[in-house]
C-alpha cells in the first residue's frame, strides 16, 4: 500500500505555491540540507528538536497523532500547512509517509522538530506526484497528542 503524507490535504503544487509572512510559517534557512547538527537515523531522515516537549510517551506504529505542520520542498517552496489552515490535523500514524512514520515515533508530545525526508523517505519516484514533491522534503511538525 502507498503510503502518503495525509492525501486529503495536500496541496498542489500546480495550484502554486507561496510564502507566508512571518507567522511561524515562513522557509526556513536551512531548508536545502539538514544542518551539521541536525540527527541522522540509519534510513537517511535528519531531524532537528525546535522545541522540547513535555509529554513521557511517543508515538506508535498503531498510534493516531494530531499535529500541526508546514512543508517545503528544498526551494523553500511552501507546499502545505495545517498552521496556515489555522486547524490542527489529526491521521493515524500508519496513513502518512515512512519519514513522518519514523520521525513522529521519535517525538514526545509538545515537541516540536524539523524533519529532513530523503525522496526515499516521501514520494520518491512516485510519478503520481508533481515533479517537487519526489525530492527531499522539509517539515516542521508540532506533536499536539497521542490517541
Amino acid at each position: 500500500m502507498r503510503r502518503v503524507v495525509i492525501a486529503f490535504i495536500l496541496v498542489s503544487l500546480t495550484a502554486g505555491a507561496c510564502t507566508l509572512k512571518e507567522d511561524g510559517t515562513s522557509p526556513p534557512r536551512d531548508v536545502a540540507a539538514p544542518p551539521e547538527d541536525a540527527l541522522k537515523t540509519p534510513s537517511g531522515l535528519a531531524s532537528k528538536v525546535l522545541r522540547v516537549g513535555v509529554g513521557m510517551g511517543r508515538p506508535s506504529l498503531r498510534s493516531t497523532v494530531v499535529v500541526h505542520y508546514t512543508g517545503w520542498t528544498t526551494d523553500g517552496q511552501m507546499f502545505d500547512s495545517s498552521v496556515a489552515r489555522g486547524k490542527p490535523e489529526t491521521f493515524p500514524l500508519t496513513r502518512v509517509i515512512p519519514g513522518w512514520i519514523e520521525g513522529l515515533q521519535l517525538m514526545t508530545v509538545g515537541e516540536k522538530r524539523r524533519f529532513w525526508i530523503p525522496p526515499n523517505l516521501a514520494y520518491g519516484n512516485d510519478y503520481s506526484q508533481p515533479p517537487e514533491m519526489r525530492g527531499m522534503l522539509v517539515f516542521d511538525v508540532e506533536l499536539l497528542a497521542v490517541k
